[in-house]
């Protein structure tokens, strides 16, 4: 293969076209569509319908049958105006449509990669959740099959093109316990009964790319929709983010062209001690290191995208490409403000965007730590597995909360569950005849009733101050009711990024608990959850639940905790949590007629990605004896098990 240290003349006919394209359609907007956190659906529709949204897709399949270059190249030239323009197209391209091409099969391919790469419709990818970000073995949301479907159950978070897109590419785990060898891939689509998003993301850049959260509740997923095989789907998501990859260099190298362009235009007119600050030799050397860093970083994005056009092993370079790519971005629009001085510092102007969209390319897809780590693995080749007995790690980092009883009120009326829940509340120690103010700040409160977005509007926040009053707590809610439903002031949103409960009575309602609300109230002593949706995080991070429609548990909540006036609280004193039970393993015992090692599932082999908890039956027919590498096929039962101590 010849290195093609030049673009083609089409690769620059084609960059002409998407510039012209953008400079025209896309920058006309973009203040307003950052400022006011807007996906640009127009915009994208244009993208399709000028073929540019699978453009290294065969015509067959519905693409434009050019190359992977013209991808990056497209990738480039919007995210040189609009860096969240930019990755609608990577996350769709890469991420969305190049599982399908690469692993469907051709019914997939004709229903699903035909109508992405011809922009009819948008694609995301679902991988990321609270406990599994850059160690994907840690994926907790499930698929199990029955009969014809796989009921899918768990939340991803952090989702580009989330809500906007049809088609997602969802990582679940079909076999428990096995790590990465028992995760699969589905194709879901948007619509399906019990599939549903959390709310969109404030973010600091890329703001006109939309994020959400994906909530599935029982989502039932035909079998035909399973992506390649079961357990293939780590190696399917590997092999998607090293294109992916690609595509955020691909935005990061816009970026700093983007403000790189802003910087240079701005020091030939800007005047100072009588001559453009462009010929002061300060900023010229800042100018000629920022253009000699964007050559070196695009001559390292086109050669990864076309080591993947030419089928080569491109994993590394594409790591390389990425971090090269995204560090001089942050670099480059560092210095792109510095030449700004403080105009660079104002709302509206483009470096203050670029400023704040170059960040998130070190992060997502890989953050550049992992970069280096997939680097380093690539030349130095992986860990030889150790010998001996493994530590104990336990991979499953337990809810946010922290451990909770999860005690779900079933009963067969609404009032009848409001009633054990009471008397729970009672024996833990509650005493609802004293009270706070409503408005006690919530760093401060013993007790927070907090609303989430199902409280819908105004004349609704009665029900939820009846309930704080009868329960003698603060009034709080989910950031969403402060900030876009504006329901409560700012500073009683309780979260991450809010107010942190430090109290004892935590009660939410209509709060379906997404990972930055959890982690603000995860020092409660008692979390009493209330949701119409049974698949609720807030269900497994909560000590008492209750599956219900808010509007007609909170009335009923208020009438049993008693509505009357409510004697001064005493001081706070922390209410001591209570554990849930735990209950004795049970399991039978096998050995390695190798070496005699016994293989013990309450440790597993954490070396061999096998979690605590697994039971012989459930390791993948290919785990060998850790200490010997002899087949499992081969271990045979301890004889006497009941006389082991």
């Amino acid at each position: 293969m010849s290195s093609m240290y030049k673009t083609t003349e089409e690769h620059e006919e084609l960059r002409k076209a998407i510039r012209a394209f953008a400079e025209a359609e896309i920058k006309p907007l973009s203040f307003g569509l950052d400022q006011n956190n807007e996906f640009p659906e127009e915009i994208i529709k244009q993208i399709g319908e000028h073929g540019w949204m699978g453009l290294p897709y065969s015509e067959e399949e519905g693409g434009a049958g050019k190359d992977v270059i013209s991808y990056a190249i497209a990738v480039e030239e919007l995210s040189r105006v609009d860096a969240g323009v930019g990755v609608v197209l990577s996350a769709h391209t890469s991420l969305g449509s190049y599982p399908i091409q690469a692993f469907g099969t051709k019914e997939q391919k004709e229903k699903y990669l035909k109508p992405l790469a011809q922009g009819k419709k948008l694609g995301a990818f679902g991988l990321t959740e609270p406990n599994a970000g850059s160690d994907a073995g840690g994926t907790e949301t499930t698929a199990v099959l029955e009969g014809d479907y796989y009921i899918l159950n768990g939340n991803k978070i952090f989702i580009t093109n989330a809500p906007a897109a049809d088609v997602y590419i969802v990582y679940a785990v079909t076999t428990p316990g096995i790590g990465t060898h028992g995760i699969s891939a589905f194709i879901v689509e948007k619509g399906w009964e019990g599939f549903t998003f959390g709310d969109h993301y404030d973010k600091l850049g890329i703001r006109s790319s939309t994020t959400a959260e994906l909530q599935f509740n029982n989502v039932k997923v035909p079998k035909e929709n399973l992506l390649g095989k079961e357990g293939q789907g780590f190696r399917i998501a590997m092999q998607t983010l090293d294109g992916g990859r690609i595509g955020i260099a691909s935005q990061a190298l816009g970026i700093a062209q983007g403000a790189y362009e802003e910087a240079l235009a701005y020091a030939k007119e800007r005047i100072q001690f009588g001559r453009p600050i462009a010929q002061q030799q300060a900023v010229a050397f800042k100018i000629a290191d920022m253009a000699t860093k964007i050559r070196a970083a695009r001559l390292m994005v086109y050669s990864a995208a076309e080591m993947k056009q030419n089928h080569e092993n491109y994993s590394m370079e594409a790591a390389m490409c990425k971090t090269v790519a995204s560090e001089v971005a942050m670099w480059v629009v560092n210095e792109a403000l510095q030449i700004h001085g403080g105009n660079g510092y104002l709302k509206g102007m483009a470096v203050e965007r670029f400023f704040r969209d170059a960040k998130i390319t070190t992060i997502y897809e890989g953050t550049s730590e992992i970069q280096r780590v997939v680097v380093a693995s690539n030349l130095i080749g992986k860990a030889p597995k150790k010998k001996g007995k493994a530590a104990i790690i336990d991979k499953k980092a337990g809810p946010i909360t922290g451990d909770r009883k999860r005690e779900i009120i079933k009963a067969d009326t609404a009032q009848e569950a409001v009633d054990i829940l009471v008397q729970n509340l009672k024996k833990d120690g509650y005493d609802f005849s004293v009270g706070i103010p409503m408005d006690t700040p919530v760093y401060e409160a013993e007790r927070v009733v907090s609303v989430g977005n199902a409280i819908g509007s105004e004349e609704n926040m009665d029900i939820a101050r009846d309930l704080a009053h009868a329960a003698g707590a603060a009034l709080g809610g989910s950031r969403p009711v402060a900030e876009t439903l504006k329901l409560i002031p700012l500073e009683r949103y309780v979260g991450m990024s809010g107010q942190k409960f430090n109290g004892n009575l935590y009660i939410a309602c209509g709060i379906s608990g997404a990972v930055q609300h959890l982690k603000g109230i995860k020092n409660a002593s008692t979390i009493v959850a209330i949701n119409k949706n049974a698949g609720a995080p807030i269900f497994k991070n909560c000590d008492y639940g209750i599956v219900g429609d808010i509007f007609e548990i909170m009335p009923l909540l208020a009438e049993s905790l008693g509505t009357g006036e409510k004697e001064p609280a005493p001081p706070m004193k922390k209410v001591r949590r209570s554990k849930p039970r735990k209950l004795a393993p049970n399991y039978k015992v096998m050995v390695c007629p190798g070496c005699g090692y016994e293989y013990d599932p309450n440790v597993g082999d954490p070396e061999g990605e096998i979690d605590p908890g697994t039971d012989f039956d459930r390791l993948p027919d290919d785990w060998t004896c850790p200490e010997c590498q002899e087949e499992k096929q081969n271990f045979i039962p301890e004889e006497y098990p009941e006389d082991r101590k």
